[in-house]
Formats: C-alpha cells, structure tokens, sequence
C-alpha cells in the first residue's frame, strides 16, 4: 500500500496571484528599492555639491549607462510606489474599493506608472 505523501508544488503554477496583490506586493518591494535608493541620490547630491570640480566628475559619471540605468531604476520605484500609494489612500476612504473596481485601478496603476517609467527613460537618453 502506498502513502500519501506531500507534493512539491510550484507556487508560481499553482498559486495565481489577483492583480491587485500584485499591485500590494510591488508596492512594498517598491518602498524598499527607493530606500536604499535614495542613499544613491544623496551620495550624487553630496558629491555635485562639493565643489565645481566635484559637480563636472559627477555630470561625467552619471552620462554612464550603468549609472543611467541605476537612477532609472530608482525613479521607476519611486514612481509605481507613489502611484500605488495614492491608489491606497483612495482605497482607505472608499474610493474604488468593489472588486471590480479594485481590479481596474491595479491595471491602471501599471499603466501610469509605466508611462512615468517611459517618460523617465525619455529624460535620461
């Protein structure tokens, strides 16, 4: 006789997560991203403040793409994490909170913030 014994499952085909927890997850990975991110920012804002010299090393350093693609995904995060933020906020007072309209706001948060991500990458190239 065999035993039933527990299955691996893969939690990514198993599991299908609704847009909106998508929305929520992202959010959070977001906030964490512009965290660490924002000490990039200050770390630029010390170094072009430093003196005249400092601010021409730091223009020369962020024409780099890595250093393009580094503010790119830091202005990304900050972008879907404020979109995402002010969806919250509408969903705290009951604005757009019916299922229906839950799932629609989650795709639109996508949708503008991918359009910010676009201008930004506009700006930047």
């Amino acid at each position: 006789m065999h035993a039933q014994r527990p299955v691996n499952l893969g939690l990514s085909t198993i599991v299908q997560q609704p847009l909106p927890a998508i929305v929520s997850i992202t959010h959070r990975i977001t906030g964490i991203l512009i965290f660490f991110g924002m000490g990039f920012f200050f770390w630029l804002l010390d170094r072009a403040l430093a003196s005249p010299e400092s601010l021409e090393q730091t223009k020369v350093a962020m024409a780099a793409p890595s250093a393009k693609l580094s503010m790119l995904v830091v202005l990304a995060a900050l972008a879907f994490h404020i979109v995402a933020g002010i969806r919250h906020l509408l969903l705290d007072v009951h604005i757009g909170d019916t299922l229906k309209a839950g799932r629609a706001s989650a795709g639109a948060t996508f949708a503008i913030a991918g359009l910010v991500v676009l201008l930004a990458v506009y700006w930047l190239w």
